[in-house]
């Protein structure tokens, strides 16, 4: 059996996120949920192991923490947001994931 990072996930009420990610990643994932279903004898879906994986990184990582503790950055909102130039085709940006998630069930 498999010694995986994430444990065994709670009993918890199911929620929809919606997300693009470069195909690498998504096969990533798949293969995780598959050692997953392997490890533990339960099928999940990535939709429902990513909030889990998601504060499993944030929980390790001590930088993120010391600053939440001590306080994170002000931002300024009297300046106006800084313009980003649109990708363009061939850019990398593209591949990165990109997260929207709702509050309501679709299927």
């Amino acid at each position: 059996m498999a010694n995986l990072k994430l444990g065994k996930l709670p009993d918890r009420t199911p929620a929809k996120i919606t997300i693009t990610m470069g195909a690498d990643l998504n096969q990533a994932l798949r293969d995780y949920a598959t050692l997953y279903r392997a490890t533990y004898g339960e099928a999940e879906s990535v939709a429902e192991l990513i909030p889990f994986m998601l504060e499993a990184f944030l929980d390790s990582d001590r930088a993120f923490a010391r600053a939440r503790k001590e306080g994170l950055p002000e931002t300024d909102t009297d300046k106006p947001a800084r313009r980003t130039r649109s990708p363009r085709a061939g850019d990398t940006e593209a591949a990165s994931p990109t997260v929207s998630s709702t509050s309501q069930f679709q299927e």
